[in-house]
């Protein structure tokens, strides 16, 4: 690798979570609103947290199969930097909003990932988690890094089960564009540790200089 990895804290809830999160140099936090979630933020909630956030850092809003005029509000009301689409969405759905989106891959489903991505051309970056089709990210699980592909020529970020003690083998194995943790730097769902979330930056900037990569 020749450039940093990337990091999104993703399930934040809380604005000093927030405030941690960035203070700590993430490059994007992560708002679930799909209300089947544990880690749902209302749309008031949404709006206030988005607002805390610091120029330079992104803001994702995370979606799973849901209605198109609630992502129409959530993009009038938050203003997200991208759209998160976690779900069974087809591309003509993720595009039909106008906004750059990324598109997480279940990786306890899909067998070919080329195909998948191949079937969102216009997607930003692949979200490739643990969780089977049809089912929710967030679970802490890992699944084999070894299966991510290589010279994609997309970019691909690094989900499921991550937290301080194994991000760098991740990072050495996988060589993703971004990596995204949402459990791994928790105390129960959607409540952040301010322990847990510096210590996954400190490992991932350990795997940094491991590797030679520019921090």
């Amino acid at each position: 690798m020749n450039a940093r990895v990337r990091v999104k804290f993703c399930g934040m809830t809380r604005a000093d979570d927030v405030a941690a999160a960035c203070a700590l140099g993430v490059d994007a936090i992560g708002l679930v609103m799909t209300r089947r979630s544990r880690r749902f933020v209302p749309l008031d909630l949404a709006v206030s947290l988005r607002a805390a956030v610091p120029p330079f850092v992104a803001v994702v809003t995370l979606l799973l199969d849901d209605e198109p005029a609630w992502v129409h509000e959530i993009i009038s009301r938050v203003a997200p930097d991208l759209l998160q689409f976690h779900g069974d969405e087809a591309a003509e759905h993720c595009t039909a909003f106008g906004r750059r989106y990324l598109k997480a891959v279940p990786m306890g489903g899909v067998a070919d990932v080329p195909a998948y991505v191949r079937s969102h051309p216009q997607a930003a970056g692949f979200l490739l988690d643990s969780h089977a089709v049809g089912g929710q990210g967030g679970s802490g699980i890992a699944f084999d890094w070894t299966r991510v592909p290589r010279d994609m020529a997309r970019p691909l970020l690094l989900a499921g089960g991550l937290h301080a003690g194994n991000v760098a083998d991740a990072v050495r194995i996988a060589q993703p564009y971004a990596v995204d943790v949402s459990s791994g730097i928790e105390s129960a769902p959607g409540i952040k540790c301010a322990l847990k979330m510096r210590q996954f930056i400190q490992s991932l900037g350990r795997a940094h200089t491991d590797q030679g990569t520019i921090a």
